[in-house]
Protein backbone atom coordinates (compact mmCIF):
# COMPACT_ATOMS: atom_id res chain seq x y z
CA UNK A 1 0.00 0.00 0.00
CA UNK A 2 1.20 3.30 -0.76
CA UNK A 3 1.00 6.06 1.94
CA UNK A 4 -0.17 9.39 1.03
CA UNK A 5 2.77 11.07 1.69
CA UNK A 6 4.23 9.09 -1.28
CA UNK A 7 1.84 9.97 -3.38
CA UNK A 8 2.12 13.51 -2.36
CA UNK A 9 5.92 12.96 -3.15
CA UNK A 10 5.52 11.24 -6.69
CA UNK A 11 2.98 14.51 -7.74
CA UNK A 12 5.23 16.97 -6.65
CA UNK A 13 8.46 15.26 -8.59
CA UNK A 14 6.49 15.06 -11.75
CA UNK A 15 5.16 18.71 -11.37
CA UNK A 16 8.20 19.78 -10.95
CA UNK A 17 9.48 18.17 -13.64
CA UNK A 18 7.43 19.62 -16.19
CA UNK A 19 7.51 23.12 -14.30
CA UNK A 20 11.63 22.81 -14.82
CA UNK A 21 10.92 21.43 -18.82
CA UNK A 22 9.02 24.20 -19.77
CA UNK A 23 10.91 27.20 -17.90
CA UNK A 24 14.35 25.85 -19.28
CA UNK A 25 12.26 25.54 -22.81
CA UNK A 26 10.56 28.81 -22.93
CA UNK A 27 14.22 30.74 -22.93
CA UNK A 28 16.12 28.10 -24.66
CA UNK A 29 12.90 28.07 -27.57
CA UNK A 30 13.26 32.00 -28.44
CA UNK A 31 16.70 31.92 -28.61
CA UNK A 32 16.61 28.90 -31.06
CA UNK A 33 14.60 30.86 -33.02
CA UNK A 34 16.11 33.96 -33.30
CA UNK A 35 19.85 32.09 -34.02
CA UNK A 36 17.95 29.95 -36.69
CA UNK A 37 16.62 33.11 -38.36
CA UNK A 38 19.60 34.24 -38.87
CA UNK A 39 22.06 31.26 -39.34
CA UNK A 40 19.43 28.55 -40.54
CA UNK A 41 22.67 25.66 -40.57
CA UNK A 42 22.49 25.78 -37.53
CA UNK A 43 19.25 24.05 -36.77
CA UNK A 44 20.77 20.71 -35.13
CA UNK A 45 22.54 22.63 -32.86
CA UNK A 46 19.17 24.71 -31.94
CA UNK A 47 17.35 21.23 -31.84
CA UNK A 48 20.08 19.67 -29.88
CA UNK A 49 19.28 22.45 -26.78
CA UNK A 50 16.08 22.06 -27.38
CA UNK A 51 15.67 18.72 -26.67
CA UNK A 52 18.29 18.67 -23.69
CA UNK A 53 14.91 19.93 -21.03
CA UNK A 54 13.44 16.86 -21.60
CA UNK A 55 15.29 14.93 -19.64
CA UNK A 56 13.98 16.99 -16.22
CA UNK A 57 10.12 15.47 -17.25
CA UNK A 58 11.81 12.57 -18.03
CA UNK A 59 13.35 12.06 -14.87
CA UNK A 60 10.21 13.51 -13.07
CA UNK A 61 8.38 10.42 -14.05
CA UNK A 62 10.39 8.60 -13.26
CA UNK A 63 11.43 9.27 -9.63
CA UNK A 64 7.15 9.70 -9.30
CA UNK A 65 6.80 5.66 -10.72
CA UNK A 66 9.43 4.63 -8.30
CA UNK A 67 7.78 6.53 -5.08
CA UNK A 68 4.68 5.19 -6.11
CA UNK A 69 5.67 1.78 -6.28
CA UNK A 70 7.79 1.57 -2.82
CA UNK A 71 10.93 0.76 -4.65
CA UNK A 72 13.03 2.65 -2.09
CA UNK A 73 10.96 2.79 0.91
Amino acid sequence: MVSDYATLAAGIAIAGGLIGTGMAQSGIGAAGMGIYAEKPEKFGNVLFFFVIPETLWIIGFVLGIILLKGILG
